[in-house]
Parts: C-alpha cells; structure tokens; sequence
C-alpha cells in the first residue's frame, strides 16, 4: 500500500502523512527533507546555490538515514531548498531513492506514506492513494510564522509570508515536477479545519476505497 501526499508548505500534509503512517502501519517518509539536506550541506560548504553540478554532487551523496533533522529546519535551509529543487539533476538525483523507499517500506510495514510536492504526479504516479493538502497563503504563512518564533523571536510575519509566497510559485512553476493536483487525488482544504478533522477525512476516504 503506498500512500502520495502532495501540498504547499504549511499545509498540514507532514502532521497528516505520519498520523496515516501511524494508523495503517506505514513506513513514513517526509520527501522535503532530503533537499533541506541538501540545501543544509551546501550552505556549510558555502557552495553557490546556482552552482547546479556541487547541487547534484550533494544530491547524490545524501543520506536518509544521516540527515540532522535539527539543523535542516532555519529559514535559510528551506529557501535554497526550494530553489535546488528546481535544478532536474537534484531532483533525479533524489527520485530514485524516493521511490525505493516507497518500494521498500521497513520490516514489518505495510507499505509507505510520502509527502512532498510531486509524490502523486512523479515520484509514485501509481501509488494506491493520492491525497493533495491546500491551505490560504495568509494561513500557512501564519502557522510557519508561530514555529519559527519558537527558535528565532525576531522573525516578522511579514517576511514569512513574502517568502512562501515566492516558494509557492517557484513550486507551482517550475519546468520540472511542478506542484500540482493529480487526477483522482482526495483534495483537503485545512484552512478552517483541525489536524484531527482532515486526518479524519483523509483515512475514512482510503478506508472506503482499500477493500
């Protein structure tokens, strides 16, 4: 059984892709952090982010089980990572370890949950279930505002919101792997809606559709 969750940042598809994970005994796996892995590296070495060949050669170097899942999470990772994302060789790079994992889901699974931006249109397009996560602007750009507050007190909204703006359409219109709702995906809008409500939707729908 493999599961494809695909939305904007801040859309609640992570929180909603790890509670189906838990539910159904699947493997999980949060695809946006292997580019944040990468963007991390490259921001360490100080690597030029329009240098496309160290962007694949660290690609190519990544390791699921290796990534500081600490150190991925500033503003700075997730901007390049966004914008390396653009880059087809980082993204072939990655592909082919998406989908082994998909294929592969840890002993004692029952398959695999992945989110990202292209897990139902590229990465898994036969996947059993596609479920795509939207949110307003102004509401997830509020939400990642709250967490990175946690970390950093100076952050202003404003920012925040001006930055997913632009990741939003440097997601939905890039050449390669746009962000984009697959044809028979379950689209939840959680705008208005708790965690708990769209998890809710989301696994009575595949519930309906599994047997």
């Amino acid at each position: 059984m493999i599961v494809a969750i695909d939305g904007p940042a801040a859309s609640g598809k992570g929180t909603i892709a790890k509670k189906l994970a838990e539910y159904f005994n699947l493997s999980y796996l949060d695809t946006g952090v292997l580019y944040r892995a990468v963007a991390l590296q490259m921001l360490t070495k100080g690597m030029n982010e329009k240098d496309s060949q160290s962007a694949e050669k660290v690609a190519r170097q990544v390791s699921i089980a290796s990534i500081d899942h600490t150190g991925i999470r500033t503003r700075a990772v997730s901007d390049l990572a966004s914008k390396i994302a653009a880059i087809p060789g980082v993204r072939q790079e990655l592909l082919t370890r998406q989908r082994r994992f998909a294929q592969n889901p840890d002993p004692g699974k029952d398959g695999a949950v992945l989110d990202g931006r292209d897990i139902g249109t590229v990465v898994c397009p036969h996947a059993d279930f596609k479920i795509f996560i939207i949110a307003d602007l102004e509401i997830r750009a509020k939400r990642r505002w709250k967490e990175l507050l946690q970390s950093d007190p100076t952050v202003i909204y404003c920012e925040v919101l001006e930055e997913m703006r632009s990741r939003d359409e440097r997601d939905t219109n890039r050449k390669d792997a746009p962000l984009a709702v697959t044809l028979g995906a379950l689209v939840i809008d959680t705008s208005n809606k708790s965690i708990d409500v769209s998890f809710n939707e989301a696994k009575n729908w595949i519930l309906s559709r599994r047997f």
